[in-house]
């Protein structure tokens, strides 16, 4: 059989070759190609399909028990509240700066702060704990 023309030559011609450049060296790729996707029933991503992103949407503080613990890794830009204070469910206790975005932290519940560990100025990390709520 002529080159191209025997039982592999389909699957062959359902693929994409490219050249890319990573880090200086030249690998090539194989993909399937665009219309053989389309036969398979894929649709491939595009400017109409949009894939949703992980974590989009707004982010809440952590929240376990009594404890309200920041959601991301961030920068305390602003203290709301001090240590006693009552507090109504929603009322701003921080605000988290990250990547030039500031992130209000809300308590997630009603009453009183106690264990205030954030202060201006300080970095905290995914999951660290900025205050308790108690009855």
């Amino acid at each position: 059989a002529p080159v191209g023309e025997g039982p592999g030559a389909e699957a062959e011609a359902a693929r994409e070759r490219l050249v890319v450049e990573v880090g200086g060296q030249r690998l090539e790729v194989v993909l399937p190609s665009l219309p053989a996707l389309a036969r398979a029933g894929a649709a491939p991503p595009g400017p109409g399909r949009s894939r949703p992103r992980r974590g989009a949407g707004p982010r809440r503080a952590a929240v376990s028990g009594d404890t309200l613990a920041s959601p991301m890794q961030g920068t305390v830009v602003k203290v709301a509240v001090e240590e006693g204070q009552e507090v109504k469910e929603g009322d701003l206790i921080v605000v988290l700066e990250a990547m030039k975005m500031e992130q209000p932290l809300n308590a997630h519940r009603s009453g009183t702060v106690k264990g205030l560990a954030a202060e201006a100025g300080a970095t905290v990390s995914t999951g660290a704990a900025i205050c308790e709520i108690k009855d």
